[in-house]
């Protein structure tokens, strides 16, 4: 590879901000700085184009092996920070490795190094036993969620993962806690500290809703009648009671996605899409959607389980309210039902003047192509507007896949588009169209 890397006011304007906030700009001039960084923000607040600016900044366009590996706890996180390097165009290969995906797709996007490997400890540390990464050329090594991936049991693929590299210069960690133990395997002796935590004021409204029952889930619909619209995630401790609720709201015709552990990768990434797109107004989720995933702005969350710990309320209350914005946290308290005294401070509300949640006006569609097939937003975009006749303002949020593309369209409009453009040509192939159920 040869030439200079993108310059940084071309990346912003293809991502359409203006400007860094705060916090990116003082991370940005610290990693450009130090060789040790802990930068501690919360969730929602741009860490991860925090770090990737002067991460791409310093990357060497003739090196062909890996020279910055990125560890993350979740698939889904690792797939965020993926899509974002994409969404930047700074033309550096970059792949994301993480458990439940095919290893025949690793070897696949592995067999040409990229400049840029993201993963799940046990991923990663699975490929160095293999020797399919080359370590020798990895200088900057980032712990994104750091206390995450030690909380769901990393530390021993951390630790072999972190002996192995050799030529390792830099290293960034970053979390959204606050009481956090930098651990010793990370060899860190004098860091640059950055903590953002408490510079975020929220105007965040905590509410507490009493249930006359123990299983809450009339309450929970009247609830959602009060809250009437917006977007929202109703939070529960275990997949079993992820299926118990999510039977009820199915029953009472309320449309909703799910996410948890449980589920196939696929099954996930497809609720987050919806949920992304607006296609789906509601994510019935655990702890898994408190971070590290990417949504937009919520309008509310809904704890239908209290966390046993105040660091996961304060994750999921930090889904909404982000960035000087408004929002809402409800808390569900059943029969008998002790507040904790980390939610000591939610007040009381009465629900009143319910009526039942809206539905979402958009669908989502899903298209058998994606970049692999040369295929761009532009050209989805084109299909849609030209030949499927989608005015202005119809045309919803794409997301573009290696293999695949997925794009939200109002839902009147939905079965008459599929009929219409299914089997269509983009670029030189042709694609099926259909409902994402």
């Amino acid at each position: 590879m040869s030439g200079k890397n993108k310059d940084e006011q071309a990346i912003l304007t293809k991502l359409g901000i203006n400007q860094l906030n705060a916090m990116q700009q003082a991370a940005h001039q610290a990693i450009s700085s130090n060789n040790e960084v802990i930068l501690l923000s919360p969730t929602g607040t741009g860490k991860t184009l925090a770090f990737l600016l002067p991460i791409l900044a310093g990357l060497d366009r003739n090196t062909e092996q890996v020279q910055v590996l990125i560890l993350v706890p979740s698939r889904e996180l690792a797939i965020q920070i993926e899509q974002v390097i994409r969404e930047m165009g700074s033309g550096f290969k970059t792949n994301a490795v993480y458990g439940g995906r095919a290893g025949s797709k690793d070897k696949i996007d592995l067999k040409h190094a990229p400049a840029i490997l993201i993963g799940t400890p046990g991923r990663i540390a699975d490929h160095m036993r293999r020797e399919t990464v080359h370590k020798d050329h990895i200088k900057t090594l980032v712990l994104d969620e750091f206390d995450k991936s030690l909380e769901v049991g990393f530390e021993t693929e951390m630790t072999e993962i972190i002996e192995a590299l050799p030529s390792v210069e830099k290293k960034i960690l970053t979390s959204a806690t606050q009481k956090v133990e930098i651990p010793d395997f990370m060899s860190i002796s004098n860091p640059e500290r950055l903590n953002f935590l408490s510079d975020t004021k929220s105007q965040l409204k905590l509410a507490m809703v009493k249930s006359p029952s123990k299983d809450k889930l009339e309450t929970l619909e009247q609830l959602l009648g009060h809250i009437a619209t917006g977007s929202g995630i109703i939070f529960c401790n275990f997949k079993d009671t992820i299926q118990f609720v999510s039977n009820y709201l199915e029953d009472s015709g309320i449309s909703h996605s799910c996410f948890y552990g449980g589920l196939e990768q696929m099954d996930r990434e497809r609720a987050l899409i919806k949920f992304r797109n607006g296609s789906s107004r509601l994510l019935l989720a655990t702890d898994l959607a408190a971070r590290g995933i990417d949504v937009p702005e919520l309008d509310f969350i809904i704890h239908y389980q209290l966390p046993p710990k105040k660091e996961e309320f304060i994750h999921r209350n930090g889904r909404t309210a982000r960035m000087q914005s408004d929002g809402a946290a409800y808390l569900l308290i059943g029969k008998n039902e002790r507040l904790p005294d980390f939610a000591e401070e939610a007040e009381e509300e009465t629900i009143s003047n319910t009526s039942p949640f809206s539905d979402s006006e958009w669908s989502t569609l899903f298209i058998s192509g994606g970049r692999k097939d040369k295929i761009s937003k532009g050209d989805i975009a084109g299909l849609f507007m030209k030949q499927g006749g989608l005015q202005n303002g119809e045309l919803g949020t794409i997301e573009l896949k290696q293999d695949c593309a997925f794009v939200a369209v109002p839902t009147g409009k939905a079965n008459s588009l599929i009929n219409q453009l299914n089997n269509s040509r983009l670029k030189k192939k042709k694609v099926r169209i259909s409902a994402l159920k």
